[in-house]
């Protein structure tokens, strides 16, 4: 992250966010008064043992979700208390999603399962270069099935960038891949992060990749326990887990 980053005004602030699910003695308190902010450029990771709320703030960061009470906003937008329409122009236009599985459609081509972002997105940058970014130029023309693991990942996170978000929100991103395939993942998420300046936001259960976060933010029973800042962050490649 930037000095910029750092000095710039938070593109997420949370003030007592909470989600409830159900009601009376069967309700699941997913989220407890969660207060956060999370500033333009940086590189947070969300740690904790499932169940803790990770999934559920992330859905509410981005859209998927609407908290049950306290404040959301991201940037100049209030999303707590936002209709339905205006959360769907909020993911179209800001965020870019990337889960544990990869959602690609097997009939299409690396190219066109990417290029199909790109009719929603107001401003997408080429889908030949949100392949290259991800490091996937020659397999282009390539379906799926003829793809790896790790290699179906870097695709998803082009389809996720091609229409320049604002913020990349990932859930689990290498919880389906082996040791090294993952850091192929997480290095492109954070050339992602460092060229784009693109916000990232990774939930994982690994411990290790806290290391190459700005800030770590551990939750338990839906609340922020405590969040750490890294004063040196380490490159994917230095992870060892």
């Amino acid at each position: 992250m930037s000095e910029t980053a750092t000095q710039a005004s938070p593109v997420f602030e949370a003030r007592a966010l909470s989600k409830t699910y159900g009601e009376g003695e069967t309700a699941v308190h997913a989220l407890r008064g969660v207060d956060l902010a999370v500033r333009r450029g940086e590189f947070i990771v969300l740690l904790g043992a499932s169940g803790s709320g990770k999934s559920t703030l992330l859905n509410i960061l981005g859209g998927l979700d609407i908290p049950s009470s306290g404040t959301l906003r991201f940037a100049e937008h209030q999303l707590s208390g936002a209709s339905e329409a205006e959360l769907t122009r909020y993911r179209r236009e800001h965020v870019g999603f990337v889960f544990q599985f990869y959602n690609l459609i097997p009939s299409l081509t690396v190219r066109e399962n990417v290029a199909l972002v790109t009719d929603i997105a107001s401003a997408p940058m080429a889908v030949d270069e949100a392949i290259g970014l991800v490091g996937l130029a020659a397999r282009a023309d390539h379906f799926p099935a003829q793809l790896s693991g790790g290699e179906q990942q870097r695709v998803a996170i082009a389809r996720a960038i091609v229409k320049r978000p604002d913020v990349l929100l990932c859930d689990e991103p290498t919880g389906a891949l082996d040791y090294q395939t993952g850091k192929l993942v997480l290095e492109v998420i954070a050339r992602i992060n460092q060229e784009l300046g693109t916000t990232a936001v990774v939930i994982t259960h690994n411990a290790a990749i806290a290391g190459m976060a700005d800030r770590v933010i551990y939750l338990s029973d839906g609340a922020i326990q405590r969040i750490e800042t890294n004063a040196h962050k380490l490159t994917p490649s230095e992870l060892q887990w």
